[in-house]
């Protein structure tokens, strides 16, 4: 069975059938999900997710694009809701210079304040950093993150910063990106990272494997994550949702 260690179920790309599909991830060979918190909102209704789908997990947090909304009100709700029995982690949290909104100073004050709750509330983060390699790290090792744990999701760098946060103890985040024929950077890592590391997501709606890219995401497509995997590392399909699936539980401390 398949754990989709990062979804958005609540995204608007699903309201037409929700109710339809999500019931049917079980039977359809995926075990669990963890619903990701990217704003204030998106972490409520990752909450309602949670009360309604057993096998769902949801993650808390604000992601780097939207903190210009966080205030301080804001982050003890967070460390309120993050102690809900099926919340697993704090994310995602991270950098994003891509979009450049808000300001730097601004998303990294945000980031060091979401990396303090989760040392906290003693659960792992998950990382967005885009395009803003450098600071992303920096600031994890000042703040000690290889205390408190967790993914880089939708790991996007090269060889050098793999071998960085996989010597912090962090889990790297393989999805869709890795069937794409022009991923020569992130086939690479696969080939090089241990299996005990890597996890399995989808980031859905967006970022759909090959041959559906361009089109919604769901975790329904993860098989095809795992042909390329097996694929690159020269492991049997089962193996590697095997692995993966001891991998999502151990990062995210699920018994």
């Amino acid at each position: 069975m398949i754990f989709d260690t990062h979804a958005h179920y609540d995204d608007e790309a699903f309201d037409k059938d929700r109710i339809s599909l999500l019931p049917s991830l079980p039977t359809q060979g995926i075990e669990a999900v963890v619903n990701i918190g990217a704003s204030i909102q998106t972490t409520k209704n990752t909450l309602k997710l949670i009360e309604n789908y057993p096998f769902f997990y949801g993650a808390v947090g604000v992601h780097p694009n939207e903190t210009g909304e966080l205030n301080e009100n804001l982050l003890n709700w967070l460390k309120e809701v993050a102690r809900h029995p099926k919340v697993v982690a704090i994310g995602e949290i991270g950098l994003d210079y891509y979009w450049n909104e808000p300001d730097r100073e601004t998303q990294k004050h945000w980031f060091i304040c979401q990396l303090n709750l989760a040392r906290e509330v003693g659960l792992p983060v998950i990382i967005h950093s885009r395009d803003a390699a450098k600071d992303t790290l920096d600031i994890m090792k000042s703040q000690k993150s290889d205390e408190i744990g967790g993914v880089i999701h939708c790991f996007s760098y090269g060889k050098d910063l793999a071998r960085e946060y996989l010597s912090m103890g962090f889990y790297l985040g393989i999805g869709g990106v890795v069937t794409f024929k022009n991923a020569k950077k992130l086939k690479e890592v696969v080939e090089y990272m241990p299996m005990d590391k890597m996890v399995l997501e989808t980031d859905c709606p967006y970022l759909s494997p090959e041959p559906f890219r361009g089109t919604r995401n769901s975790s329904l497509n993860l098989p095809y994550v795992v042909k390329a995997v097996s694929e690159i590392k020269g492991i049997s399909e089962e193996k590697i949702i095997e692995i993966t699936y001891k991998n999502a539980k151990d990062l995210y401390r699920i018994k």
